[in-house]
């Protein structure tokens, strides 16, 4: 059962850290101020599930959670940069950060749906990541 939740919590981390990654390297593009402030909250929220996963992951082990690794970040670098090189709008940017946080909310809600036996702290983390990019992409969808 411990192995079941530190995957999950590994996950959750992994989604929460790729998320402020990938909007670390779309602030970087961003002109519209509003957008700018949208993306500084989002980038909060992320911050908070990742702590929060850190927090609760000594319960299990007394290693680290999983992080995005070196190459991962450079890919989702790399596909910003190329995506956006001409077409760099508050929309496109908009539209780049929904897909990557659609796909966060798919592994999310198979993760909620294969792990019914899940600890309840564990399974309140990752449904409250999942509540919070469907909320994100409500808040972008204003962007496109």
């Amino acid at each position: 059962m411990d192995n079941q939740n530190l995957n999950i919590l590994d996950e959750v981390n992994k989604g929460a850290t790729m998320g402020m990654d990938a909007i670390s390297y779309v602030s970087e593009k961003v002109t519209d101020d509003n957008f700018k402030n949208i993306l500084d909250t989002e980038y909060g929220k992320y911050k908070k599930i990742s702590q929060r996963v850190i927090d609760l992951y000594s319960n299990y082990t007394d290693k680290k959670p999983h992080e995005t690794n070196a190459m991962n970040k450079m890919m989702t670098w790399y596909g910003i940069q190329m995506k956006t090189m001409t077409d760099d709008t508050t929309s496109k940017l908009s539209e780049l950060l929904m897909q990557g946080t659609n796909m966060g909310i798919i592994e999310g809600r198979r993760l909620i749906n294969q792990n019914p036996e899940a600890d309840y702290d564990v399974k309140n983390i990752l449904n409250d990541f999942v509540v919070m990019q469907e909320d994100s992409v409500e808040t972008l969808k204003k962007y496109l």
